[in-house]
């Protein structure tokens, strides 16, 4: 795990954080920053809600903060991408920061829409706003059931309590779902971690969790919240519109296939720059001809970074890419790459068998394995493969079972011979 510590300027399209400073390996779950489209789509996640509180300053007669969101969408026929908390009642005893600091809504513990508030948030307390939510076609994305970090961040929350293990994340996320799926009827595809933090311990990350849900790793491309306190409310809203605006000037394609960060709820110093803001964005944004789609709706149109629609093979691929593990864990295909035998055996093996087996043989024996261990396990055992065979190592022969007759072994042209 690493962190970019490159200086973010607002609104600057960026991987704020970076999952691994190692080479990219095949996952199941991919990390989705953006997706190659030459299409005027983007898709806007809001975190943290839904909110009951209403907006600060209130010009809404007191209506909920995620209730207007939710107008201001459907006035431009727009879908949001909702990253949304189950409860963090139960994150106490809690006592608040400093207003202003990363801190403000608790020392220990992240509590929304607010310290001493927590009943005016989350899934738990607001099943109207949520059943409208779903009801009007927005997607809902699992942020955790307590917004709890899998792992600790050394700054600025170092002192903030996280979750302990890859059961304690599991049994959050698993807690949110089924919620979820209970009360609405309504299966989560994506996830998003707290404050995207990555590192869980015993060697594990959220990858290895979103694997066992099922999940895509639904991050961003685009800061457009106004979650930095400034001056005034004027300044934070404009905040939000003016970085768009010079990147779109600049470029009116910029924007395509991204997905921008949102907040469903306060900043630090309690004021809601995000219902003033969101309505100039999505008329800057309509301005240009784009739309606004949810996630979900994004990656089922081009699920890939770095190949698009209308590429050679693109069609093959969203289908592989439904029920096996062909992409890298950053969302790119790299299809020019020699193909390794680890990689190999991700396309081959069942996803429930390779990550179990991974998962179990780490608990075991207390080490990381390479996270191509498990699926090459299952085809040693197959006898698709050998044991003694490198993950890393270039493929130099295919089973001819499932391949057709080919002429080299680049990844591109594996998945070409390969019959689906």
């Amino acid at each position: 795990m690493a962190w970019n510590r490159k200086e973010i300027r607002p609104g600057q399209v960026v991987r704020e954080r970076v999952l691994s400073a190692k080479k990219p390996y095949v996952s199941y779950t991919r990390r989705v920053t953006r997706v190659k489209t030459d299409q005027r789509l983007v898709t806007i996640a809001f975190d943290d809600g839904p909110t009951d509180l209403p907006a600060s300053p209130d010009k809404f007669s007191g209506r909920a903060l995620t209730d207007i969101l939710l107008d201001t969408l459907r006035d431009y026929e727009a879908l949001g991408t909702f990253c949304m908390v189950g409860d963090t009642g139960e994150n106490y005893p809690d006592a608040a920061g400093r207003v202003g600091r990363p801190h403000w809504n608790g020392l220990r513990f992240d509590h929304y829409p607010d310290i001493n508030q927590d009943e005016r948030g989350g899934v738990v307390n607001n099943p109207e706003i949520v059943g409208r939510l779903l009801a009007e076609g927005h997607q809902a994305v699992n942020h955790s059931y307590r917004h709890i970090p899998f792992g600790r961040r050394p700054f600025p929350y170092g002192k903030r309590a996280c979750l302990e293990n890859l059961e304690q994340v599991m049994a959050d996320l698993a807690r949110l779902h089924g919620l979820l799926k209970k009360k609405h009827g309504y299966t989560m595809t994506m996830g998003r971690p707290p404050w995207y933090m990555d590192r869980i311990s015993g060697g594990y990350t959220s990858l290895d969790a979103f694997d066992q849900m099922g999940y895509l790793y639904l991050a961003g491309s685009f800061r457009g919240e106004g979650s930095q306190p400034l001056e005034s409310l004027q300044a934070e809203a404009d905040a939000m519109v003016m970085p768009m605006g010079k990147v779109l000037a600049a470029d009116p394609d910029a924007l395509c296939g991204q997905i921008i960060c949102q907040r469903d709820g306060y900043n630090t110093v309690r004021r809601t720059p995000v219902v003033f803001g969101l309505r100039k964005q999505l008329d800057l944004l309509r301005r240009y001809g784009y739309r606004v789609v949810t996630a979900q709706q994004l990656v089922e149109r081009s699920p890939f970074a770095d190949v698009g629609p209308g590429e050679p093979g693109f069609d093959k691929l969203v289908r592989l890419q439904k029920t096996r593990a062909i992409a890298y864990w950053d969302n790119c295909l790299r299809l020019d790459a020699p193909m390794t035998w680890g990689e190999l055996a991700m396309l081959l093996a069942p996803r429930k068998e390779a990550v179990h087996r991974r998962i179990q043989q780490i608990r075991e024996t207390g080490k990381s394995q390479h996270p191509h261990w498990g699926a090459m396990d299952w085809c040693a055992e197959q006898g698709i493969l050998k044991y003694a065979m490198d993950p890393d190592g270039p493929v130099k022969s295919l089973p001819t079972e499932f391949f057709d007759p080919i002429q080299g072994y680049t990844r591109r042209q594996v998945y070409e011979a390969f019959r689906d």
